[in-house]
């Protein structure tokens, strides 16, 4: 019966989670790298127009990709969740090659939450690892977002990016891993792979089929990163104002 119960709640939290896909609107067509989507427009056009022709420079000279995506509304998931359905529905950094990067801030519209995070590709977790990616997120994003300086935050992010993407990004002088944890409350993401890892352990002490994966991590471009991303915090994300 416990067993059975487990099982029930695993797949009712899977469900959920695939839920969130339907809240993520559909990629813009034509396609673009700088996606303003907020009542608020925190860009201006000649701003969003910069911020794209640096991305597209970047993206034509390499297999990589950066898109920026600035919405009202989580719709209630945390902003790990959203950014990577949104990375994996609109296909960020192509199928082939997984190299995607989100760069996700919500502004606190409706019943949404203030957030920001940046979210990872498979393809490039080697040169963007979790740590840098949250060293990016709280020394450039953030404080722009704080400050109001809404284009130099993106414009620093994608510079800091772009370099660590080449391997030669360092952390600023005196900033601290220990600074802000990246993990932030126990989301459906945490719950997901806690239930996952618990009924793996229940079938191997049943006398199931050892050494099979649950869920394969290159099923999805997006979806490993997602689901270790909720575990660990991976990114980093955080408020950068006031109560939406």
């Amino acid at each position: 019966m416990k067993k059975l119960a487990l099982i029930t709640g695993l797949l009712f939290s899977l469900v959920t989670w695939g839920q969130v896909e339907k809240y993520i609107p559909n990629p813009p067509s034509p396609p673009r790298l700088v996606n303003d989507l907020s009542e608020q427009h925190l860009l201006s056009e000649s701003q969003i127009t910069q911020l794209e022709d640096k991305l597209v420079a970047f993206d034509k000279s390499t297999s990589s990709q950066i898109l920026i995506a600035i919405v009202d509304d989580l719709h209630g998931y945390s902003a790990v969740d959203y950014s990577v359905a949104l990375g994996r529905k609109w296909g960020v950094g192509g199928k082939e090659f997984n190299n995607g990067i989100v760069i996700l801030v919500s502004t606190g519209g409706g019943s949404g939450n203030r957030d920001a995070f940046i979210a990872t590709g498979y393809g490039l977790e080697g040169a963007v690892p979790d740590m840098t990616a949250n060293t990016i997120l709280e020394t450039a994003l953030i404080p722009g977002l704080k400050s109001g300086n809404y284009y130099e935050g993106f414009d620093q992010t994608i510079d800091a990016l772009i370099k660590a993407t080449a391997g030669e990004y360092k952390a600023p002088p005196g900033y601290s891993k220990d600074v802000k944890n990246p993990g932030k409350g126990f989301g459906l993401t945490k719950i997901i792979i806690a239930l996952v890892i618990l009924f793996i352990f229940m079938g191997m002490g049943g006398g199931g089929n050892r050494g099979g994966g649950y869920m394969s991590r290159r099923g999805s471009s997006w979806l490993g990163p997602m689901i270790l991303g909720g575990l660990l915090g991976r990114g980093g994300g955080g408020g950068f104002g006031g109560g939406g």
